[in-house]
């Protein structure tokens, strides 16, 4: 009994950590960077804040690059107007 013990422990542990390898990498992707976090919170408009509060901070965050966007392509649209 002992032996099998010994035998299987290790390899449930070792089944383990390679489960949660995979995990981990299919988090990373999805996960927001800190940097990102950092600019809302000194960036954010009000309806950001309220989606940050009802919808966490991924519709927060979309809501925040789409006003950014925006507002790099109305300033590119402006320049090839001058232009």
């Amino acid at each position: 009994m002992t032996v099998w013990f010994v035998i299987l422990v290790p390899l449930v542990i070792m089944f383990f950590a390679l489960f949660m390898e995979r995990v981990e990498t299919r988090l990373k992707h999805v996960a927001v960077q800190e940097n990102e976090v950092e600019e809302f919170l000194e960036q954010a408009q009000p309806n950001e804040v309220r989606a940050l509060y009802g919808h966490g901070i991924g519709r927060a965050l979309e809501l925040f690059r789409l006003r950014r966007l925006g507002g790099k392509a109305a300033r590119l649209r402006a320049r090839r107007a001058r232009s």
